[in-house]
């Protein structure tokens, strides 16, 4: 089995083929490496000589910024930035499309599974006194107060759960 900068090639694969299981290397550069190192791009990896694949590893070194050294490249520019505080940044950091996508719907892919609804749960702002007073036994008070009002401290909004008993 072939491995060329740090990747085991698939044996049962075009040589061109199995170039692209390297990060940074794609169609068009692996053509263009097997062109550099005279190999053929129908040949099998497990036909190729260690020739071959010594002059494949020379060329792709040549060209440099395959796997890791990429993959730490492009990691620093995603870093960069997010440091100098830039729109690009400020998307991937949190974790929204960069590219000018649309978030209103799609992107679930970068925002995850869909938050659900709470259900069950009705808002209302009423005066806190009336609604203690009437409050029947189907109704129980949750003791999450959303906001409190400046100007009465008895009137305040809270989130009441409907229940049956």
């Amino acid at each position: 089995m072939a491995r060329i900068a740090g990747v085991d090639l698939p044996r049962n694969k075009h040589a061109s083929i199995a170039l692209t299981y390297i990060y940074g290397i794609g169609h068009p550069r692996a053509a263009r490496i097997l062109e550099q190192a005279k190999v053929e791009p129908e040949k099998k990896v497990q036909d190729l000589s260690e020739d071959e694949v010594n002059r494949i590893r020379q060329v792709i070194e040549a060209e440099g910024m395959v796997e890791g050294d990429l993959r730490k490249e492009v990691s620093m520019n995603i870093k960069r930035l997010i440091e100098i505080g830039s729109y690009r940044g400020y998307r991937h950091r949190r974790n929204l499309p960069v590219r000018g996508q649309r978030t209103h719907t799609n992107a679930r892919t970068r925002k995850g599974p869909r938050k659900g609804t709470v259900a069950d749960v009705k808002w209302v702002t009423a005066p806190l006194a009336s609604l203690t007073n009437s409050m029947e036994s189907s109704l129980t008070l949750d003791r999450k107060w959303v906001s409190e009002r400046a100007t009465n401290n008895l009137s305040r909004e809270c989130a009441v759960s409907f229940t049956s008993n």
